[in-house]
């Protein structure tokens, strides 16, 4: 595999989930949804530099520094801290499909990722595409986790949303 066309790609797919995420944290009528799409837009901007970062040091012929990420996940933690959860269950329903498109965004990235990396022979470029499949299923779980507390609560509404 050509890992620089994997990198080149992954980095498109950045900068549109960037562009999803800062554009429907807009339109989100919940303040902690869109407070987690603004966040995760700026976490994408992460990513881009990362994946930038990860191109040029290929083609400089040089290792490029992998960071470490939290233990429990930056998002998570914001999740148990803020009661994101909490907030997000009482959401509009106008929000359930952009919390179900932003989780299936996340985790095609992850899958892409993890596809990539079993793909790639060990070293630094598997590292990296496993780094950047931990972000993403981070994202993911959390993306999942509020469009099921925002579908639980719509669901159990008296006149059924």
């Amino acid at each position: 595999m050509d890992i620089s066309k994997i990198f080149e790609y992954a980095l498109e797919r950045e900068y549109e989930g960037k562009r999803f995420f800062s554009e429907n944290a807009a339109r989100l009528q919940n303040a902690a949804a869109q407070g987690a799409f603004k966040a995760i837009a700026l976490e994408e901007q992460k990513h881009i530099d990362f994946i930038s970062a990860q191109i040029a040091a290929q083609h400089a012929g040089v290792s490029a520094e992998l960071p470490e990420l939290p233990a429990n996940g930056f998002f998570a933690q914001r999740a148990d801290n803020e009661n994101i959860e909490m907030s997000v269950a009482e959401s509009m329903v106008a929000d359930l499909p952009v919390l179900r498109l932003a989780y299936l965004i996340e985790r095609d990235f992850a899958e892409f990722y993890s596809m990539a990396a079993a793909r790639v022979p060990a070293g630094e470029a598997k590292d990296v595409l496993e780094l950047l499949a931990r972000w993403e299923t981070g994202h993911e779980r959390l993306f999942k986790h509020l469009h099921d507390r925002a579908f639980e609560q719509y669901a159990g509404m008296p006149w059924g949303g």
